[in-house]
């Protein structure tokens, strides 16, 4: 019996663990469900060690019970290929119970090395159990019933997820490809910010959701969404939601589930630079606590699509709405430099009257659908102002240096809402506090002698600001970019670059090969000649280091 549980023990080891002398590392397959932190072989590993998810067609996997640490996380990584799952459980791929985690598709050359294709019955990723300090990047997740990632741990009458007793500390979810989920695109902490009563031993009690502290949403790109494409609430502390690009969100029309963006109650979030075009819902909806700021956002064509004969107030859809959900007396929003093009109803409407010195500035807004109701409806018209933006009677708002207009050509936008020289944007925004320094394009603001109105800030050198990415070092400028790109970036040695161009969902379509490198600052040209217009994906890879973003190539 003995001899048998030795051999046993061994089979075990060799078929899943390679041990180093510095660190460990897990090698599973397709036929793994289930990998848990308390048995062996993957109770051997430590913070930092990786588990490596070879490449094929798996069905589902249970992730339980690891721990890693602050700055050194378990990593769970694609290898030799795309992992690819599709499924007929209610879940690709759950992780409960474990703290201090990354599960990253960067694994091969491929954007997305993880690939959810079809879950029949629930969610892509579901990370709950009191899962806490994770990132969640270069996975594309398609055609899911409910949410594509669901991110929070909801409340039951055990009490040990209550608020106060757990936060969920350091969510990062970042980079990811999100089409055709039922519900939401992403789902962030609970909506139910004041609590549910449900009953506890056969007595009604009231149940506080968890809190969300330190929460990242960004680069992330969300497509045909039947309810919101991002939701985040519960996130009351150093929360930031920016850089996504969010389509065609609120397919299914369901009332209060109409959003691209949606801060929902007891969140704080800082809500910029994302792109928002032609969902049937609200663009930004913000229902949290206050003292946030919503700027440099592009919203187009918000609602146009939602009944569109229709202006009901029940049919009403905005380019940014704020509501009194779960504002915090006396606390103050935001809403500088947007650029919001053709919303149904409103660009901004203001509906908070707890809140105190609100500030509305420096946005633009093009063609309100109010615009067109009042003036063909034979209604007295008021003007274009008086229906682009309406605070409630009652709200303390500060609304200075906004633009309005009645098409693109009178603000001097071009067809991609950048501004042209002589546009009367340029240098006529406000330069109070808060001050904002840089625009959707991460150039800095103002480059003028004032900043300009609008997502956008007019650059008559054109081309970006050389910032560095503050972790790799690695800058890829200009961007946008007309024929030409240039990667700079610091070697420690010699090596290989491998830089490569993508299409929002994935599909390779440059790749520029063997560019050798020397130890110190390097600068390397690409050239995009052959490249159509648009907005892309790339990614720099040198030895082991994975920088991504995303690419505007302009006419």
């Amino acid at each position: 019996m003995r001899k048998n549980r030795i051999l046993a023990y061994l089979f075990l080891m060799l078929l899943n663990l390679y041990v180093s002398a510095k660190s460990s590392s897990l090698i599973v397959d397709a036929r793994t469900n289930l990998i848990d932190g308390s048995t062996l072989p993957y109770s051997q590993l430590i913070a930092g060690d990786t588990i490596f998810l070879l490449s094929g067609n798996w069905d589902n996997l249970l992730i339980r019970n690891f721990k890693g640490a602050a700055g050194k996380p378990i990593v769970f990584v694609n290898k030799n290929g795309v992992v690819r799952f599709d499924t007929s459980h209610n879940y690709a791929i759950s992780v409960q119970n474990c703290q201090f985690f990354k599960i990253t598709g960067t694994g091969s050359s491929d954007f997305y090395g993880i690939q959810v294709d079809r879950v029949e019955n629930g969610t892509g990723i579901g990370i709950g159990g009191l899962s806490s300090d994770f990132e969640i990047d270069h996975i594309s997740i398609k055609n899911v019933p409910i949410a594509g990632i669901y991110a929070k741990t909801d409340p039951d009458c055990s009490l040990i997820s209550i608020r106060g007793k757990f936060i969920q500390m350091n969510t990062l979810i970042h980079d990811n490809y999100i089409e055709n989920a039922g519900n939401e695109g992403l789902y962030i902490g609970s909506t139910n910010y004041f609590g549910q009563t449900v009953k506890c031993n056969g007595k009604d009690t009231l149940l506080l959701p968890s809190l969300l502290e330190g929460v990242k949403v960004y680069n992330n790109i969300i497509k045909y969404s039947g309810w919101d494409g991002i939701q985040v609430s519960s996130a009351m502390k150093n929360c930031e939601v920016f850089g996504n690009l969010i389509l065609f969100d609120s397919q299914a029309e369901i009332p209060n589930q109409m959003s691209g963006i949606i801060l929902g109650g007891g969140s704080k979030c800082d809500c910029y630079n994302n792109n928002i075009a032609n969902g049937k819902g609200d663009g930004i909806e913000n229902h949290g606590l206050g003292g946030n700021t919503i700027f440099n956002n592009i919203i187009v064509n918000a609602g146009r699509t939602y009944y569109p004969e229709d202006f009901s107030s029940s049919r009403m859809k905005h380019g940014i709405f704020v509501s009194d959900v779960s504002t915090e007396n006396d606390s103050s929003f935001y809403i500088r430099n947007n650029t919001i093009i053709n919303p149904k109803s409103d660009g901004i409407r203001f509906s908070s009257v707890n809140s105190r010195h609100n500030q509305i500035a420096s946005n633009a807004i093009i063609n309100p659908g109010h615009f067109d109701y009042y003036e063909n409806g034979n209604t007295r018209f008021k003007g274009v102002d008086s229906y682009a933006m309406i605070p409630d009677a009652s709200a303390d708002v500060d609304i200075r240096n906004n633009y309005f207009a009645r098409n693109l050509l009178n603000a001097g936008m071009t067809a991609d809402y950048s501004l042209v020289k002589n546009s009367p944007l340029i240098d006529t925004g406000y330069s109070g506090w808060p001050n904002i320094t840089f625009d959707f394009y991460n150039n800095p603001r103002p480059i003028g002698k004032a900043p300009d109105i609008g997502a956008y800030e007019y650059d008559p050198k054109t081309g970006s600001t050389i910032i560095p990415d503050s972790q790799s070092g690695i800058v890829v400028f200009p961007n946008p970019a007309k024929d030409e790109l240039f990667v700079r970036l610091q070697s420690e040695s010699k090596s290989d670059l491998v830089f490569s161009v993508f299409s929002l969902s994935g599909m390779k379509i440059l790749s520029k090969e063997n560019f050798g490198i020397n130890g110190g600052e390097n600068t390397i040209k690409i050239n995009l000649t052959g490249l159509n217009p648009g907005i892309y994906l790339y990614s720099v890879r040198n030895n082991k280091l994975v920088f991504t973003g995303k690419l505007v190539k302009t006419k």
